[in-house]
């Protein structure tokens, strides 16, 4: 912390230098400070409770005389540092006539951080906190139970999950489950926990464990109390059901034993093409990435005033890297600045004042260099991320233009043609598509692995596996095992940690070769649905951040590839997307506007309940490689139980296209039984746990396909039932239950139901089926229509017959 030899009060002084501070970014001679000179308190923030503009403020100084000189002169800075091109960043409390005295001394006084405005909402935030918290203390709040299960995963280990909604939504709410020890178990058996508040965007979602509580026997209940008096007891319930059976003793599987680049895995799945003909054939997408390249830099210079650097025009694997440039210093005095260029050497010849001492600063040689014809043929020269470049230049010896990448020379480096694998019997558009992507995001290398592995099991295991026969001929399936494979091979050969592609879409400001490994596009978040350009959380417009955009929707060629695939087959009716990593299982709305955490539409009712009933299948065929159990509170819409993510393709798909779209994080979190906790495994896990993960999300793309399938063959028609809840002598409550994901349409007004009539919705996220309320005796009309069309009784919602479901509803039981 600093020290000042002034109070934080009312004796606050202010600014006055006798000396000014000249600032630059670079060498700064090191001034005398001066004695401090207080003034009187600037008129603008002599009240202690007025705010009249007071602000924090960033300061630049050079060096950390210059923090040092702040604080002698009484300046009031937080107890914040930070070093930045050209020096050092403090941030300061002032009023605006203190920022224009520091500024008249030469200091650097940058952007507000929190200005009055922010307290004031800040304010009334708070008072209306506290206003809802004693609302909410006049009277017990309501609990609603979400979900409470049991589930075993790795090593059979069992595990118990809640989550709670309390109507108090302020975060002095505290909630405690408590829950026996199940059936045969002796009294104290059980255990008790306290519940974290999640919150997203600023607004309470529900109550739940952070990870899920290891627990020796399986509960029966779980009671849950509030410190604001709400109480509720609920049963526990199984998570997944039953593990899936064994696939037939003949069925093969396990065909990935290393990570492999996107080289490899195009050339796997075109090799898997010539060799199954029949079932398979590839399929070339029309936009090929930018590729596996970049032009070719040299950086001259260490002060930041001082330095530029050079890209060459072309690609470095294209000539690029054979420029060279060099800075020479004549021996004669006064010489004028040049630019000589011999095939692709470039010789900036210096200038020099009348000592013969270098003259040229880092402005001139670039704007010397641009300003050549043959020189700027070869390259474009720049200055150090924007700086004025004032410096003088040092002399260097020519300098290879290097691209800098490492892959070997069997990666090529010209624009990649993205290919996807299509598997079907039948590939005449005839039968329902399913698209099976992975690796959008670069460092993410598991995810093609289970790409690849899914498509040898289809092909290797049609002949004589009835399960997977049917697939095979009664879907059409097209697998991407690498959407981003530019960034993939960056990831494999030069930064492992690259997220986004390769294209460079930043300025001059951050193109200088130490910014390299933040240029890309997140093409998780370059689609057109919700997206940043939309105004959607989630994304980011600065081209260096690692969700950045891109500069318009759909700019990427390797976005458009995934559009175009799912336009050119529309008989696509299914999606995984595969991340990693965290274990999570997730579907569309994937975005929200803050702060109002405005989603996108969520899916309907019927919709929803089929998106939860796949769950179930598809995360039992996970859990059957090695007994890994996604957590409940991993699953579920984007928003419900991670973040927003704006301008992401289950989003595109689903909203463009009707694509029912489901996202996998492979990678779920491993439970160390010494520990106790549950460990994350990371993008790049060592092979051995890859491998497991690659092994059990194949298997899970491949219960993708079994419901895909199932829903293709859905003639059966849904069934529902009216149930009364609730009854007094002025109102009567009732939900609707149906025996698999259908909407219910219903009317009150004994009009015919039809597709225009009122939909039954879900209470909220997470929570179970919207309750109607009639203050009246109402005849109530409904049908049923399932996920894949079929109607309830063979009701034609759009003829004239009256065969619809109905039922009266009186306020006093009729019995």
């Amino acid at each position: 912390m600093r020290s000042s030899p002034h109070g934080r009060g009312a004796g606050r002084v202010v600014v006055g230098l006798a000396v000014p501070l000249v600032l630059a970014f670079g060498a700064l001679p090191v001034l005398a400070a001066p004695t401090p000179t207080p003034i009187s308190t600037a008129p603008d923030r002599q009240s202690s409770t007025a705010r009249d503009g007071v602000a924090l403020l960033r300061v630049v100084v050079p060096d950390q005389n210059g923090v040092d000189r702040l604080n002698s002169m009484g300046v009031d800075l937080a107890e914040y540092t930070k070093p930045v091109d050209g020096g050092i960043e403090v941030h300061a409390v002032l009023s605006p006539r203190e920022a224009q005295t520091l500024r008249d001394q030469g200091f650097k006084v940058g952007e507000a951080i929190s200005t009055p405005a922010d307290a004031t909402r800040n304010q009334a935030e708070r008072r209306s906190a506290i206003e809802s918290a004693e609302e909410a203390e006049a009277e017990p709040d309501t609990l609603t139970p979400l979900r409470a299960e049991w589930f075993t995963s790795v090593d059979d280990q069992r595990f118990l999950a809640v989550e709670i909604k309390s109507s108090a939504v302020d975060a002095e709410t505290v909630l405690t489950a408590t829950w026996d020890g199940g059936r045969g178990t002796p009294p104290g058996s059980g255990g008790t926990a306290t519940m974290s508040r999640f919150t997203d965007a600023g607004q309470y979602m529900y109550h739940r464990f952070n990870a899920p509580l290891p627990v020796e026997h399986t509960p029966v209940k779980v009671t849950v109390t509030s410190n604001k008096g709400g109480s509720v007891t609920v049963p526990v319930v199984k998570w997944l059901g039953e593990r899936r059976k064994a696939p037939g003793r003949h069925y093969v599987s396990d065909f990935v034993d290393h990570y492999m680049d996107p080289t490899e895995v195009t050339e796997r799945i075109t090799g898997l093409a010539s060799q199954f003909p029949k079932i398979a054939q590839i399929v070339d997408l029309p936009y090929k990435t930018n590729g596996y390249r970049r032009a070719a830099q040299a950086q001259f210079g260490t002060a930041a005033a001082s330095t530029l650097y050079v890209t060459s025009k072309a690609f470095g694997s294209e000539g690029g890297n054979d420029v060279s440039v060099a800075l020479v210093k004549p021996d004669a005095a006064s010489s004028a600045l040049s630019v000589t260029v011999t095939g692709k050497d470039v010789v900036v010849n210096l200038a020099t004042d009348a000592s013969a001492a270098v003259a040229s600063t880092a402005r001139q040689v670039v704007d010397a260099l641009n300003g050549d014809a043959a020189a700027s043929a070869l390259l474009t020269a720049s200055t150090y991320r924007g700086d004025a470049g004032a410096g003088p230049v040092a002399a260097s010896a020519a300098v290879k233009l290097t691209d800098d990448l490492k892959a070997p020379a069997d990666i090529r480096r010209e624009p990649f043609q993205m290919k996807a694998l299509r598997i079907g019997k039948h590939r005449d558009g005839s039968k329902v598509g399913v698209f099976l992507y992975c690796q959008e995001h670069a460092r993410e290398w598991v995810t093609p692995l289970v790409c690849v592995e899914a498509a040898e099991r289809l092909l290797r295991n049609y002949a004589h596996d009835p399960r997977t026969k049917k697939l095979v001929e009664d879907l059409d399936i097209f697998v991407m095992p690498t959407v981003n494979p530019d960034g993939g091979h960056y990831s494999m050969y030069d930064f492992n940690m690259q997220r986004k592609n390769m294209t460079n879409r930043c300025p001059p400001a951050t193109g200088d070769p130490a910014a390299r490994n933040s240029w890309g596009v997140d093409l998780n978040r370059n689609f057109s649905v919700g997206s940043l350009f939309d105004g959607y959380s989630g994304a980011s417009s600065n081209c260096t951040s690692g969700t950045y955009a891109g500069p318009s929707e759909l700019s990427e060629p390797e976005a458009r590839n995934e559009v175009w695939l799912t336009r050119q087959y529309p008989n696509i009716k299914f999606a995984m997307n595969t991340h990693s990593y965290g274990g999570y299982f997730m579907w569309p709305p994937g975005a929200y506007k803050v702060p109002s955490r405005e989603l996108l539409p969520r899916a309907d009712f019927g919709t929803e309940n089929f998106f939860w009933d796949a769950s179930g299948h598809i995360l039992s065929a996970v859990q059957s490689w090695r007994g890994t159990a996604i957590w409940p509170g991993r699953t579920g819409p984007v928003p419900d139980v991670l973040y927003s993510a704006a301008g992401n393709s289950a989003d595109e798909h689903w909203y463009s296209r009707g694509i029912i779209g489901w996202d996998f994080e492979v990678g779920a979190d491993l439970y160390n039984k010494t520990t106790g906790q549950f460990e994350p495994v990371g993008f790049q896990p060592e092979f051995a746990e890859g491998h497991q993960e690659a092994m059990e999300f194949a298997s899970g793309q491949i219960a993708i396909l079994e419901v895909a399938r199932a829903y293709a063959g859905d003639d059966r028609r849904p069934e529902s039932d009216l149930k009364v809840t609730a009854r007094t002598p002025t109102s009567a409550t009732f939900t609707f239950e149906i025996d698999e994901p259908a909407n219910i349409y219903y009317t009150l007004d004994g009009s015919r139901p039809t597709l225009s009539s009122p939909k039954l919705t879900s209470s909220g996220a997470r929570e179970g089926t919207q309750r109607i309320t009639v203050t009246t005796t109402t005849t109530v009309r409904w049908f049923a229509v399932d996920v894949a069309g079929n109607t309830e009784g063979g009701y034609r919602p759009e003829g004239t017959r009256d065969n619809y479901q109905k039922e009266k509803i009186r306020l006093t039981d009729p019995r």
